[in-house]
């Protein structure tokens, strides 16, 4: 059986998501927010409401009676004003393609409700649903056929911007919009856990396809990022990649982190909240500390709670930000750095190389291109 011209199938999904395709989305709101591609957008067919009443009356009355009242819901002056976005889309996004849930009514009838409008928009065959199952090969794929390294260390020592500094990487903390710690989600928010994935899988195929051959760098990371979590088979293909440990000074760590979680995260939250900025920044940083509180024990937590409101008293005052740093190398000291020597002892026996940030981003770089060198370089190699 031959395939329509108009119909696109598996075998050319990868090289859609290499191309950073546009997709147009005519799937409901709520479908669209649980979980969408990084280029697609969401113009619907039937809005929520609107789905909500043809699946009733689907469950109800049958597929012909719901059809029907698809057709009357969205009709005459409605039904032309979501034509007439869907071509608007098409002439901004040249070379997109059309989806909703699974290739079926809803696509379909949009791409030739668009045809008669004298466009033509590529239909995805099996429409999110099949795109997404090969995001989900993909990486399914990566955890089986590439070897990693994680770049490890305690907090405030770059380790994220090491990663990106090295060609063949995935920023796991960024795709999931979160630092990785209790202080670590941003004002931003939050992926759904469908969207992290589409978004890793998507990374992974552009740069294995960039950089063949080598290994993969990223973050030694808990599998859990805020509220996303790495695949299960990724993850544990993580957890047996050897690890490279950046040592940095506790001063260098305690301005680094006063600087993003300080100075940034409050002009972050300055910008998105006008009128309220400030008390929701301050609520980000007490209720942070409060979630560590049983780990850190009563005396501790009010000991750094008094210095944490003392900083915030006066940059809020006066916009010193200095104070924070007594915090911070407290928490650091009491709290952070314990938990890491925990974790790391776990895994001592895969820790491959240590030292300052500029040496491991060279060992780094040159294991990814050449690991079967790696181990002749010099540096505070492991043995």
């Amino acid at each position: 059986m031959t395939t329509p011209d108009h119909l696109v199938t598996a075998q050319q999904f990868r090289q859609l998501f290499l191309a950073n395709t546009p997709f147009l989305d005519v799937r409901a709101e709520v479908e669209f927010a649980k979980g969408h591609f990084p280029t697609s957008e969401n113009l619907p067919i039937l809005n929520d409401q609107e789905r909500q009443q043809v699946g009733t009356c689907y469950k109800e009355q049958g597929k012909q009676a719901a059809v029907k009242l698809g057709h009357d819901l969205v009709g005459g002056e409605l039904k032309q004003r979501r034509i007439d976005a869907w071509c608007s889309f098409a002439a901004d996004h040249p070379g997109a393609h059309l989806y909703c849930w699974r290739g079926g009514m809803r696509s379909n009838y949009a791409r030739q409700w668009m045809s008669e409008a004298g466009v033509n928009m590529p239909l995805i065959d099996g429409g999110f649903k099949a795109l997404r199952r090969t995001l989900m090969d993909e990486i399914d794929d990566a955890a089986t056929a590439l070897q990693m390294v994680r770049i490890g260390g305690k907090t405030g020592t770059a380790k994220t911007v090491l990663v990106n500094a090295v060609a063949f990487n995935v920023d796991l903390e960024g795709h999931a919009n979160h630092r990785g710690s209790s202080f670590g989600r941003r004002v931003s928010g939050v992926p759904s856990q469908i969207d992290f994935e589409n978004a890793l899988a998507i990374d992974l195929m552009q740069k294995r396809q960039a950089h063949a051959n080598q290994v993969l760098v990223l973050e030694d990371e808990s599998r859990r990022i805020g509220a996303c979590a790495i695949p299960e088979g990724f993850f544990r293909t993580m957890l047996v990649s050897p690890v490279a440990i950046i040592e940095m000074p506790m001063e260098f760590r305690v301005q680094r982190i006063a600087r993003e979680y300080v100075v940034e995260m409050s002009e972050e939250f300055n910008q998105a909240y006008p009128l309220d900025g400030w008390a929701r920044f301050e609520d980000y940083l007490t209720q942070s500390l409060v979630r560590v509180q049983k780990r850190l024990g009563l005396e501790r937590y009010k000991k750094i709670r008094r210095l944490m409101d003392r900083a915030l008293d006066k940059q809020h005052k006066s916009g010193d930000t200095a104070d924070h740093q007594d915090w911070i190398e407290a928490l650091l000291r009491d709290y952070y750095d314990p938990m890491y020597a925990y974790q790391l002892d776990k895994q001592k026996d895969q820790i491959v190389f240590r030292g300052a940030y500029d040496e491991v981003l060279g060992w780094a770089q040159r294991y990814s291109q050449n690991h079967n060198q790696s181990h002749n370089q010099r540096g505070a190699e492991v043995p």
